[in-house]
């Protein structure tokens, strides 16, 4: 009995374990490719869901389903003008056949050497045909205005036949032909930083800096020139205001001084004739107290009272 028990027991366990590892599950971001003694057994399994092989002599393989990056190393590259310069890049891929990935590149990490193989191949082979303003650059630039400082700036606005996003797409293309038959696909590259090597640098920031240094002492010499000119275009201005305001305030000043002889003129002749009444009038008083009733007065006929008297009758 106790022997049926163990037996039992055993068996269930051994069934156990064949189950456990029988089966496995598929994840809707996996794909899974079985292989018996390491070949490949059937097609790929890109379903999610329960799936079953034979246990202890089959091994399933797991691969990503989702966007894969690749993140290439910084590295040092010529252009069409033998110039030096460091180039950093990245991409992101996918596997679409889990079957032909596993037979060509067994794993992640060996698709991801080969993809560093493949484009920076590809990265270097591109920068070399093309000149650096081009891997700089994705579009030709138009000035806003067509004044003296653009005219100045035309030496920046070399025109471009291919740009940045083309190297880039045209890299993508190549890189993808030679992707085609290792179950994967490029999705995207870019490039994520594009600089001069260090030994150049210094020497190119130098030559920025006294190419701008120039351009500002031109723009500075233009602009003391427009200032003179609107200084001599102001003083002018002045002068002939100042000219034309003294002229007035001169005329002011002439009518007002005919105005003031013209007063000064009446009130001297109002003032004359008030003397004249006044000086009678101290005449007749003078008179009036010095004589009386009895006083005989012998007058000239040049005399003032003579004269009132006679114009009185």
């Amino acid at each position: 009995m106790k022997s049926k028990l163990i037996i039992t027991i055993g068996l269930v366990l051994v069934a156990l374990v064949i189950t456990v590892s029988g089966t496995f599950i598929v994840d809707e971001t996996e794909q899974v490719v079985l292989t018996q003694f390491g070949r490949p057994v059937g097609d790929a399994i890109t379903s999610p869901g329960v799936y079953f092989k034979i246990p202890f002599i089959q091994k399933s393989h797991f691969f990503e389903k989702r966007y894969l990056e690749w993140d290439g190393d910084r590295a040092a590259v010529y252009t069409q003008e033998n110039q030096s310069i460091f180039v950093d890049s990245y991409a992101r891929w996918q596997i679409t056949d889990p079957l032909q990935f596993f037979k060509r590149l067994t794993n992640e990490k060996g698709a991801q050497s080969r993809l560093d193989d493949i484009l920076d191949g590809e990265t270097k082979l591109h920068i070399a045909k093309n000149k650096l303003i081009e891997l700089v650059r994705s579009s030709n630039r138009t000035p806003v205005q067509a004044d003296t400082i653009n005219t100045e700036l035309k030496d920046s606005l070399v025109p471009i036949s291919i740009g940045r996003a083309q190297i880039q797409y045209d890299i993508l293309a190549s890189a993808n032909v030679q992707a085609n038959d290792l179950g994967i696909q490029i999705l995207d590259f870019r490039f994520k930083r594009v600089n001069y090597v260090e030994d150049v640098r210094s020497s190119v920031y130098k030559r920025m800096k006294s190419e701008r240094n120039n351009m500002a002492e031109k723009f500075k010499s233009r602009g003391q020139g427009e200032a003179s000119k609107i200084n001599g275009e102001k003083d002018r201005e002045l002068k002939t205001i100042q000219s034309g305001a003294r002229r007035k305030a001169e005329e002011i000043k002439g009518d007002a001084d005919a105005k003031a002889a013209s007063i000064y003129a009446d009130a001297y002749n109002r003032s004359a004739q008030s003397r004249e009444l006044y000086a009678f009038l101290k005449s007749m008083e003078t008179y009036n107290k010095t004589f009386d009733g009895e006083t005989s007065v012998i007058l000239s006929t040049d005399s003032e009272l003579f004269k009132y008297l006679k114009k009185m009758k």
